[in-house]
């Protein structure tokens, strides 16, 4: 059993993080099948690489690094190959997403209307929004795409633009 400083074994952080990093693995799949493959590929990648993880980022964003490291790979793999994936129907955000009414229509509307409004973003944008939807903080986000926090800001504000502008005359 690999250990993680004194306390955190590899199972418990994975047991911690897997429904976060299944979110992610059903936003790059193509079908229900899968994302259970897929999110195999994500925690060999974590198994193999969790000996590295020296605790300079919180746990949950080095993760998630490798998570969107991965699925991107995986992504630009079938694109070479011509196939389209069209999966960000799978997404859920955050626990709300979780306890939707299914009798609570206007809502299930709006996040339909917010899933084909982030389907119209660049790949790199899609990685950022969903990173804020999940709760990271701007810093958190920029550790785990590797840019400066400060662009991170700039590119929260022209996504929030975009979703805006495509959200408004969809719940009208």
């Amino acid at each position: 059993m690999r250990k993680l400083g004194k306390n955190n074994t590899f199972e418990e952080v994975i047991t911690a993080n897997k429904s976060s990093i299944y979110r992610i693995c059903r936003i790059y799949a193509v079908n229900p099948v899968e994302p259970s493959d897929l999110f195999q590929e994500v925690v060999f990648h974590i198994w193999k690489s969790f000996d590295s993880y020296h605790g300079d980022a919180h746990i949950s964003t080095w993760i998630y690094r490798i998570a969107l490291n991965v699925c991107l790979r995986y992504k630009l793999k079938l694109d070479k190959h011509n196939l389209k994936i069209s999966s960000l129907s799978a997404i859920k955000i955050g626990s709300d997403v979780d306890e939707l009414k299914k009798g609570d229509e206007m809502q299930e509307a709006r996040f339909e209307a917010l899933q084909t409004c982030i389907q119209t973003l660049k790949e790199s944008d899609r990685s950022i929004i969903i990173l804020h939807l999940e709760g990271f903080a701007y810093k958190e986000i920029s550790e785990v795409i590797g840019i400066s926090e400060n662009y991170i800001a700039v590119k929260m504000k022209r996504i929030k633009k975009l979703l805006l502008n495509c959200l408004t005359p969809k719940l009208k």
